[in-house]
């Protein structure tokens, strides 16, 4: 049966959500865009109609059952991709009907590997006191996996006898939280160990033959080899997973990489340099494919001698549709590596709003790669203390036009460890104008925060209006030890606002 023809079953939230699911790019990353926005009007009432119509028996012309859960009848990719977006949200869901969910899947005719892998995935999700009894990898698997790392890390510290606990790295497998990037695979690749290895050893044997001296070490190995491995899974290491369960910014360390670049990345340069000073064409992007070819120490010296820190604003919109352009997309660490090269030092240093080159530059890249902006970028500019009013601008412009909800929140828990000044409150206030889903954790470190620094913004009308935008939208959130904090913090309000705030408050019924 026609997809289309098996939507028209749902309401129209829930056939809004799962029309999301059927596009093949960042299927689940869609999907979660719209579920969040659904969810503000109707919390929880829209996902029970819709778990239970997935699961609701209908006739089937093909096969040996003679009816089966309408789950079944969507095609493969439809059911990945559902999987996929049920693991980043299963926490808001109802347990028993996932649980349903489940079990309606597994009569699935079809027996794709995939969707087996991601059943087990979010069974775990539900029942973690399950992992210990039915471990996430076969013996074989387990074996495959070591001998990878071993290759990639012959000398010590990253295999099975080394100082980095290899069973450490296996707990890091993982489906990927919101934060994850556009994956190097088609949606329909498997978790290809033999492929990922062949791969591997082919870019060895070019080192080899350029001279290199050593081989990445397995973190930087695993970080751009293996953080695009086969679809939907990232391996990511464990301190790294924020509490809304996104991915943290991760230092970029060089350590144990190769330090050489090879002759073809050599001989690149001054062709891409040339590029720089003239105009890029439709042809140019194919000179950049050397960028897939460094680790990050290698993408790190890149971009020195090609002195990308200089590069005019006027050349940067045609230098990143070039670097857009390139297939496979760049690893994490080679993305964060460009775009602390190429933005960090523009926009440490603006006195007066971006120019459009610069933002339209900025925000290209961070559509692409907001996680890699996260870490590289919006990170150190926050942390610099130094975020005058145009780097608020283009901060908050970043923030509402190329960031998911998910990476709104890694934001919004960066800004919670700087220092705050205007600029910040105004990066902040626009994070509290998106409606993020905060957990209870989250929520209580930011009202902490409000209560000790509400005496040195006792006059400042943004600290005020960002605090009236908290007991306005947040209300749902305020417990009874959050009013008390609240409380405290509007005491020392000096502005004509303290009223209107008090009243707001009042009003909130602590939950």
């Amino acid at each position: 049966m026609d997809a289309d023809a098996l939507l028209q079953r749902f309401d129209g939230r829930s056939r809004l959500l799962l029309r999301s699911l059927l596009s093949c790019s960042r299927a689940d990353r869609r999907a979660l865009w719209v579920f969040y926005r659904l969810r503000r009007c109707e919390p929880d009432l829209f996902m029970h109609d819709c778990l239970d119509t997935l699961c609701q028996d209908e006739p089937c012309l093909d096969g040996e059952a003679l009816t089966l859960p309408l789950v079944c009848l969507f095609p493969v990719a439809f059911k990945r991709n559902l999987l996929s977006f049920l693991h980043l949200v299963h926490p808001m869901l109802p347990t028993p009907g996932l649980v349903r969910l489940l079990d309606c899947l597994t009569r699935d005719p079809s027996h794709d590997p995939w969707i087996s892998a991601l059943l087990g995935q979010l069974g775990r999700d539900l029942h973690p006191q399950a992992c210990s009894k039915h471990p996430l990898l076969t013996p074989q698997g387990r074996d495959r996996l070591g001998e990878l790392c071993a290759r990639l890390a012959p000398c010590g510290g990253g295999g099975p006898g080394g100082s980095v606990s290899w069973s450490s790295r296996l707990a890091a497998v993982a489906l990927p939280g919101p934060g994850s990037q556009r994956k190097r695979t088609s949606e329909s690749a498997g978790f290809d160990i033999e492929g990922e290895a062949a791969a591997l050893q082919s870019k060895r044997r070019r080192l080899d033959r350029a001279g290199e001296e050593a081989l990445p070490s397995e973190t930087d190995g695993l970080q751009q080899g293996g953080s695009h491995l086969a679809g939907d899974l990232e391996i990511v290491p464990m301190e790294t997973v924020s509490l809304e369960g996104g991915v943290a910014p991760q230092p970029l360390s060089p350590a144990g990489a190769s330090s050489v670049l090879s002759e073809n990345i050599k001989a690149s340069i001054p062709r891409i340099k040339e590029l720089l000073e003239t105009e890029w064409d439709e042809g140019s992007s194919s000179v950049l494919q050397v960028l897939n070819e460094c680790d990050p120490s290698q993408v790190e010296l890149l971009c020195e001698a090609l002195c990308l820190s200089e590069v005019p604003e006027p050349t940067l919109p045609q230098f990143i549709t070039s670097l857009l352009a390139l297939s496979p997309d760049l690893s994490f660490s080679t993305a964060a590596t460009l775009i602390r090269n190429l933005f960090c030092g523009k926009v440490h240093g603006l006195s007066e709003p971006a120019s459009r080159c610069l933002v339209t530059a900025v925000t290209s890249l961070c559509s692409r790669y907001p996680r890699s902006t996260c870490s590289a970028l919006i990170g150190p500019v926050l942390e610099a203390g130094q975020t005058g009013s145009a780097q608020a601008e283009l901060l908050c412009r970043l923030i509402e036009d190329c960031l998911e909800p998910h990476y709104q929140i890694l934001v919004f828990e960066q800004v919670l460890a700087v220092p705050w000044g205007e600029g910040v409150l105004s990066v902040l206030h626009t994070l509290l104008d998106c409606q993020l889903e905060l957990s209870e954790a989250t929520f209580s470190l930011f009202t902490a925060r409000l209560s000790q620094q509400a005496p040195p913004f006792a006059t400042s009308m943004k600290f005020a209006k960002m605090v009236l935008t908290v007991l306005t939208k947040y209300h749902s959130h305020v417990n009874t030890a959050h009013k008390h904090s609240l409380a405290c913090c509007l005491d020392q309000n000096q502005t004509f606002l303290k009223k209107s705030l008090q009243a707001a408050l009042k009003r909130i019924s602590p939950s």
